[in-house]
């Protein structure tokens, strides 16, 4: 008998591989996310995933894919909070927060959202779930600042974030400032490309 459940749905096997690779990530990191390894852990035999996932990128796509829904349910929960709008500076500032909270909290999905060969693939549909957020970030940054070009100044916002997640994850920043936590950062790069708050 084979190790996969007969019984189990094609799409209830997809979901539990997709499962045990986002706990898989979690636990050990990007590097850990090998096909043997998922099949492993989800107790089927090591080419079954392929049935589902043609390709490793496509079954790590997938695992990104939750990392960008998490995301984006984090950044919608900060920054659409409250009787009514906050200014835009204060909801970038939210969001930017929530960004690198994310980072902080989930260092392997971050790690695996961000590279570069899955956000390249545009027909494994990552662009759809990633590229939202940042239409959020230029929306608010061409509210914030409509003399300037807003979706240039939110890429360099976004690449600014990015590197702040990098070095605070591996401890370089903490080391570099003396920083305690990366809130003095967050307003530095907020200040930097956006100028400074009133």
């Amino acid at each position: 008998m084979p190790l996969e459940e007969v019984d189990e749905t094609e799409t209830g096997l997809r979901a539990r591989l997709v499962d045990v690779g986002v706990d898989l990530v979690a636990q050990e990191g990007a590097q850990a996310l090998t096909l043997r390894e998922i099949a492993r852990r989800a107790g089927v035999s090591h080419g079954a995933p392929r049935r589902y996932f043609p390709t490793h990128l496509e079954l790590l796509s997938a695992i990104a894919r939750r990392g960008f829904a998490e995301l984006g349910k984090r950044a919608s929960a900060v920054v659409e909070h409250g009787d009514g709008p906050a200014p835009a500076r204060e909801q970038l500032a939210s969001l930017a927060g929530a960004y690198l909270q994310f980072a902080l909290d989930s260092r392997g999905m971050y790690e695996l959202m961000f590279r570069h060969d899955l956000l390249e693939s545009g027909h494994l549909g990552l662009r759809d779930t990633s590229l939202p957020l940042f239409g959020r970030l230029v929306e608010l940054v061409g509210v914030a600042r409509p003399d300037l070009d807003a979706r240039l100044v939110a890429g360099a916002l976004w690449a600014n974030l990015h590197g702040i997640a990098q070095l605070w994850n591996w401890g370089s920043l903490q080391l570099a400032t003396g920083a305690e936590d990366f809130a003095p950062l967050l307003h530095a790069a907020l200040d930097a490309h956006l100028g400074s708050g009133e």
